[in-house]
């Protein structure tokens, strides 16, 4: 997840915290477009949504891959559940998404990627902190 979603989704969170009334529920969705590809959104009314975006009118998007099937759906407690539920699907592989559609699993969020890189033993005396040779050295 990008740095920039982390920050809104912890100033989103901590505003929840602060929030006393019960929250309406939140829906996270995936659509198939009739290319076959995936668009996943949250909601908080599901048909009126998928009408939006068979109209055209929900987002770019699907505007062009019309009609759009909804394939999933899973309610969350709130906004900002759902937008963190949001991100953890959309960082999937198709190949997990589709799993979590046909409901074979519960996805949780994305697999690492790759194994943590060891950590490279550098001198400091004989190159600088940008990978070039240091002044004196040859």
């Amino acid at each position: 997840m990008k740095p920039i979603y982390r920050r809104m989704l912890r100033l989103m969170q901590a505003k929840h915290k602060r929030r006393r009334t019960p929250a309406e529920p939140w829906f996270l969705y995936i659509l198939r477009c009739q290319d076959g590809s995936l668009y996943t959104g949250v909601t908080k009314d599901l048909e009126r949504r998928l009408q939006q975006h068979n109209q055209g009118t929900a987002s770019r998007y699907t505007r062009t891959r019309r009609p759009v099937a909804m394939v999933y759906h899973e309610p969350c407690r709130d906004r900002t559940a759902a937008l963190v539920r949001e991100c953890a699907v959309k960082a999937l592989p198709r190949p997990r998404k589709e799993a979590l559609i046909d409901g074979s699993a519960r996805v949780e969020g994305p697999a690492p990627r790759n194994r943590p890189k060891p950590k490279r033993k550098s001198s400091l005396r004989s190159r600088s902190h940008r990978g070039r040779p240091a002044r004196g050295a040859v």
